[in-house]
């Protein structure tokens, strides 16, 4: 979560697995993603706690989803989370942004950017 429109938000880190390598963690060397919060995929990939239940939330996320949500490691958040991004300031629609939001009953950044 990157941009204005996505602080507070948090829909995509109850909405998607968030799976990623083993050397981004804390206990690999220049990892930075802590460990502890992690479970085990395979031999080279992790999987954020929460985010494969039944619904998805991610261990990190603190806060009310669309109100006050942010990540608990946001300076220590794995590849995926970095990338995941709102597009809605460039003019670019972000469908899993969409659908995340559309899920917790938020209305799409895109959509109330660009009045669509």
């Amino acid at each position: 979560m990157s941009a204005p429109g996505c602080l507070g938000c948090g829909a995509c880190c109850a909405a998607y697995r968030v799976d990623f390598h083993r050397a981004e963690l804390d206990s690999a060397p220049d990892g930075f993603v802590p460990a502890v919060l992690t479970l085990p995929l395979t031999r080279s990939l992790v999987r954020m706690r929460g985010t494969d239940e039944a619904p998805p939330r991610c261990v990190a996320l603190q806060g009310e989803i669309g109100v006050d949500a942010r990540c608990g490691i946001y300076a220590q958040r794995p590849g995926p989370c970095r990338e995941f991004g709102e597009l809605a300031p460039l003019g670019i629609a972000d469908d899993a942004c969409d659908r995340a939001r559309r899920r917790h009953g938020l209305e799409t950044l895109h959509s109330k950017a660009y009045n669509l």
